[in-house]
């Protein structure tokens, strides 16, 4: 699976983003997904994840509520939804694939986008 991922950028805090994530390859469906980020000197920390369907998601307690996750398996793509978006939420976001639902290691993804970088401001 090759993934893309688009739509980060300059934002102010209190805004909203929403990150896309294109897939192409072996099928999409196939796979959970999900989303990681790495803000500068920090370690990749988990964001959310979503099964193959869709309908089971989980959420990295600094996002919840104000990020939603949701994948279009007929378009293969991932979205991220980034509302009310913090200082603290500047990063770079990539998208990666598991055979492990639901899973915030990212040692059990194994195809991974180049990342997005967003930027938020305040």
């Amino acid at each position: 699976v090759q993934l893309q991922a688009s739509g980060g950028g300059l934002v102010q805090a209190g805004g909203s983003l929403r990150l896309s994530c294109g897939a192409s390859g072996r099928l999409f469906t196939n796979y959970a997904v999900g989303w990681f980020r790495q803000a500068p000197g920090k370690e990749r920390e988990f964001v959310a994840a979503i099964n193959w369907s869709g309908y089971n998601t989980r959420y990295a307690d600094s996002v919840k509520g104000r990020f939603v996750i949701s994948r279009d398996n007929a378009k293969n793509t991932l979205y991220l939804q980034m509302n009310s978006l913090k200082p603290e939420d500047t990063a770079v976001y990539y998208c990666a694939t598991s055979p492990h639902s639901g899973s915030i290691y990212d040692d059990r993804y194994h195809y991974w986008g180049q990342g997005t970088l967003v930027t938020v401001s305040s």
